[in-house]
């Protein structure tokens, strides 16, 4: 085929794996683990359940990270793949779209399979926030703020949701609460089920005090919640406000990763297509609103897929705010408690270690396509922070054409 003709192959999922997202700071599961050890960890497992992917078929590897120094720096996705075992000659990357650098590596990756530049890749992410905070040794340019590029506040996540509530008033902050609530309730049902427990990876920790341990769970959830609970919870970014520590994603740690391929090679080599990509798009808006991100972004990976809201069976949003899920609801016209969104439960319970989550989403929508043959579409979407929204929509390779 001359280069004139060549055509954009399709690209699958062939798995996903994560740690246990862990609480960040001194008493959490890794507070005395390395970030670098976590990625290495998930790359491993992935290698370990899928025997069937030569490792020198690796193409790239690609490992986001929102705060770039320390053992989240050196190009992680070359120090990664060789810690992990992979050959010399697999090259590697890192990436930066703040929240989104795992959603980010996926489709970068995936473009270049699309094209024939790769064949298989692999991706991840990952964020040790108890041993790098968010906004670590970042100096942003004067003018960003001197010159009105944008609000002061577009970098304070926190008060960027409390916009969001001014903005749409009538996402009041006992509706934020009773989204929260459900995310608890769901993840405990998705544990209660064994959805989540297949996709987590087994990692030991060692603290100084207690000596080795196994972390096998997530550390974040609380399904003790209750709404008088949420209620009483203090509002940190705003007098009177209404984002709080229960109604919000934590401050996590925890690592991701997925191998994807193009279809015909995952075929040829007898891997597994957990989903297979259809369109993917991100989109900016302004700063100070960061969580609406996700509305313009899912309408331009629609339009480009020659879809609507209404084709697609599956949901996977994340949760860094209820509010920013019930602004991207509001505006599809969705319930709050549709049974398509987030069905595990997601970020209010599990946690968001920023740039790793984009593939524990992914990990999520495959685990409901596996179960419901019915649906034929899916999407993966999330704010970001600086004012944007990422979103992937994905077919489901087990869909048996009965819609639900």
């Amino acid at each position: 085929m001359s280069p004139t003709t060549r055509a954009v192959r399709d690209v699958v999922l062939v798995d996903a794996a994560r740690t246990p997202f862990g609480k960040a700071g001194a008493t959490g599961i890794y507070a005395e683990t390395r970030a670098d050890d976590l990625v290495v960890a998930v790359f491993r497992e992935l290698v370990r359940r899928n025997p069937a992917l030569p490792l020198d078929r690796i193409d790239d590897v690609a490992v986001a990270a929102t705060t770039q120094i320390g053992d989240q720096g050196l190009t992680l996705g070359r120090t990664a793949g060789l810690l992990a075992g992979f050959p010399q000659s697999v090259p590697g990357q890192s990436v930066d779209r703040m929240c989104a650098g795992a959603l980010t590596a996926v489709t970068n990756l995936s473009s270049g399979i699309g094209v024939g530049a790769y064949d298989v890749v692999v991706a991840g992410g990952v964020e040790h926030m108890g041993r790098h905070p968010m906004g670590e040794g970042i100096d942003p340019n004067p003018r960003i703020i001197a010159e009105r590029i944008v609000d002061p506040e577009a970098l304070l996540m926190g008060k960027t949701a409390e916009n969001l509530h001014d903005r749409f008033p009538h996402l009041t902050k006992a509706r934020a609460d009773e989204y929260a609530l459900r995310s608890q309730e769901k993840t405990a049902k998705a544990y209660a089920d064994g959805m989540i427990q297949p996709d987590l990876v087994p990692i030991a920790v060692r603290s100084a005090a207690n000596g080795w341990g196994l972390a096998t769970v997530d550390e974040p959830p609380r399904p003790e919640t209750t709404l008088e609970g949420l209620a009483a919870l203090k509002t940190p970014f705003r007098p009177h406000g209404r984002v709080t520590a229960g109604n919000a994603a934590g401050l996590n740690d925890g690592a991701t990763g997925a191998i994807l391929a193009a279809e015909s090679v995952a075929t040829e080599l007898g891997l597994t297509a957990k989903a297979r990509l259809v369109s993917f798009a991100f989109a900016g808006v302004a700063p100070e609103v960061m969580g609406v991100g996700p509305v313009p972004s899912t309408e331009k990976a629609l339009a480009r897929a020659g879809l609507t809201i209404d084709d697609i069976g599956l949901v996977e949003v994340n949760e860094a705010f209820a509010v920013q899920v019930l602004a991207f609801l509001d505006h599809f016209g969705i319930a709050d408690d549709d049974p398509r969104v987030n069905q595990f439960g997601g970020a209010i319970a599990v946690g968001h270690p920023l740039a790793s989550s984009g593939i524990r989403l992914m990990a999520y929508l495959a685990r409901g396509f596996e179960s419901r043959p019915d649906v034929r579409y899916g999407i993966t979407t999330m704010c970001i922070g600086l004012g944007m929204g990422g979103t992937v929509i994905w077919e489901n390779p087990h869909y048996d054409g009965k819609d639900a």
